[in-house]
C-alpha cells in the first residue's frame, strides 16, 4: 500500500506481527488480531486510513500509548491506526495552552517540556502512559482529587471522524463530539490527531508524607482513613496502598500523601491515626521530587508483566465497606500486586462539566495483580474476581481506565449521559466504523 507518509502492514506482510504488539504494556496479551496496521505519521494519514478501512469493510481500531489492561486496540477485521509518531508539543505564553500529539507521554514528555516554560499538567501517574487514551478516559492524573479531571481541561481537539473528515472540536465547535470524547475512552467513534491543553502554574514544592502499617492493622487503618480523608486540603492527593515494597517480606498498608504547595500543615492530618505508633517506617512533609515519584510509579508498575487490573468507585459507611476491602490490602497474591484506595471528596462539593464522563464517588478502589509467567494467571484471576466481587454491592461504577468488560462489566456514564452518548454515536458513526467497547458496560 502506497500514499502514506506512515508505514502500513497488511497480515501476512513482514514486520506485521511487530507492528500489532508495538507498544502494548500489559505482557497477558489476547489473541485478537487486527487486519492491517497503519503507523500514521499525520492527521493527513489517519483521514486516508479510516477512508481506507470503510473501503475494505473494517473496523477502526486506535493506540496512542499502549497503556490499556485489556488491549483495547486489539480488535478483530480491522485497522489497526498507531499513533506512535504524533508526538508533537508546543506551548503558547500568551494563553497557557499546550498543543500535543495523542503518543506524548504525559511523565516522560510533557512535564519536562512545561518545566521549561514554568508550567505543569496533571498527567497520568505513570510516566510513559500516552495523552490519548489518558484525555479520553477522564484523566485521573496527579492530585485530581483536588484539581479534577484532565479531561476537563482540553480547550480543544482535532479529530478525524468515522467519516473520514478531520474537524476541529471545542465547547462551541462540533460539541457534540466534544462532549462524547471527554470520557467515552476506547468507545469514542473518531481518532484524536492533536488536543489543546489548559496548563496550570507549575508547582513551587511537593511535601510528601507516608506511614507504613502492619497489613493485620489493615480494618483500623482504613477505618480511620474513611474519616479522616475529610480533614486533608484539596492541595494533597491522597491514597491508601496495599503492597510488598522494597524491604519487605509480606504486604504492608501504605498511607501517602503529596502536597502541591500546601506546605507541611497540609499533610498534618496523616499522622492522626490511632495506631500509628504502631507503624512500621514513617516519614513526614519531606520535601520530594516530581522525578522521584515518577521513578517510584516506574517500580511499582514494572515492564514486561502480566497484569490482571479492575476497579470501583465505592458508596457506603465505614462499617460497611471497610470490612470488604480489608483482605484486598492484606491479603495479595504475587509480590508484585498492589492495590489502592483514593478520596475524591474534594469534588463532590462542585458540578462536573457537561460531558460523556459524568460518574464519580467519594472513594476509588483499583487492583493491580502482576505476575511474571501464564502459570501465575489462575490464581491472579480468581483473586481478582473474588476481590471484586465482594465489592460490588458498594460499586456505583467505574473508571473506564483501569477495566475490562470482558470479565467483568460496570456503569461508566449516568443514565441520561449514556443515552446522550448513544444518540451522539448513532449520528456520527452510522455505520459503526469503530467498534466501542470489548464486551459492554452495564449501563
Amino acid at each position: 500500500m502506497t500514499g502514506f507518509d506512515g508505514a502500513f502492514w497488511r497480515s501476512g506482510n513482514a514486520g506485521f506481527a511487530d507492528a500489532v504488539m508495538s507498544r502494548i504494556f500489559n505482557h497477558r496479551r489476547p489473541s485478537r488480531r487486527p487486519a492491517a496496521v497503519l503507523r500514521a505519521a499525520t492527521a493527513a494519514d489517519v483521514v486516508a486510513g479510516v477512508k481506507l478501512a470503510a473501503a475494505e469493510g473494517w473496523k477502526v481500531a486506535v493506540r496512542s500509548g499502549g497503556h490499556s489492561w485489556a488491549a483495547w486496540s486489539l480488535r478483530e477485521d480491522a485497522l489497526l491506526i498507531d499513533l506512535a509518531l504524533l508526538t508533537g508539543m508546543r506551548y503558547a505564553p500568551a494563553t497557557g495552552i499546550a498543543t500535543v500529539g495523542p503518543a506524548v507521554r504525559g511523565g516522560q514528555d510533557l512535564d519536562p517540556f512545561l518545566a521549561g516554560h514554568g508550567r505543569f499538567f496533571a498527567g497520568g501517574h505513570h510516566p510513559t502512559v500516552g495523552m490519548g487514551g489518558f484525555l479520553l478516559q477522564g484523566g485521573m492524573g496527579w492530585n485530581c482529587r483536588g484539581w479534577g479531571w484532565a479531561a476537563e481541561s482540553i480547550e480543544s481537539m482535532d479529530v478525524v471522524t468515522a467519516s473520514g473528515e478531520l474537524v476541529r472540536c471545542s465547547a462551541t465547535e462540533n460539541a457534540d463530539l466534544f462532549w462524547a470524547a471527554r470520557g467515552s475512552g476506547p468507545g469514542f467513534f473518531g481518532v484524536v490527531t492533536e488536543f489543546r491543553l489548559r496548563t496550570r502554574p507549575r508547582f513551587r514544592s511537593l511535601k510528601q508524607s507516608t506511614f507504613i502499617y502492619p497489613a493485620e492493622l489493615s480494618s483500623e487503618v482504613l477505618t480511620w482513613f474513611h474519616s479522616v480523608r475529610h480533614d486533608v486540603p484539596s492541595s494533597v492527593g491522597l491514597v491508601a496502598i496495599g503492597a510488598t515494597p522494597p524491604g519487605f517480606d509480606s504486604p504492608v498498608l501504605i498511607i501517602d500523601g503529596v502536597s502541591f504547595d500546601g506546605g507541611p500543615s497540609s499533610l498534618a492530618a496523616l499522622g492522626t491515626c490511632p495506631v500509628a505508633g504502631e507503624a512500621l517506617a514513617s516519614k513526614t512533609a519531606q520535601s520530594v521530587g516530581i522525578g522521584e515519584l515518577f521513578t517510584d510509579q516506574l517500580r511499582a508498575n514494572p515492564e514486561g508483566h502480566r497484569y490482571f487490573v479492575d476497579n470501583a468507585y465505592l458508596a457506603g459507611s465505614a462499617s460497611e465497606v471497610i470490612p470488604a476491602l480489608a483482605p484486598a490490602f492484606a491479603e495479595l497474591p504475587t509480590s508484585k500486586t498492589f492495590t489502592i484506595l483514593g478520596d475524591f471528596s474534594p469534588q463532590q462539593s462542585r458540578p462536573l462539566p457537561d460531558m460523556a464522563l459524568s460518574l464519580r464517588a467519594d472513594l476509588y478502589f483499583a487492583a493491580y495483580v502482576v505476575g511474571r509467567a501464564p502459570d501465575d494467571d489462575d490464581r491472579c484471576r480468581s483473586w481478582l474476581d473474588t476481590t471484586m466481587d465482594s465489592l460490588a454491592p458498594y460499586s456505583v461504577g467505574c473508571y473506564l481506565g483501569d477495566s475490562d468488560f470482558t470479565v467483568r462489566p460496570d456503569r461508566i456514564m449516568s443514565d441520561a449521559a449514556w443515552s446522550k452518548f448513544q444518540q451522539i454515536r448513532a449520528v456520527r458513526d452510522p455505520e459503526g466504523r469503530f467498534p466501542g467497547y470489548l464486551g459492554a458496560p452495564s449501563q
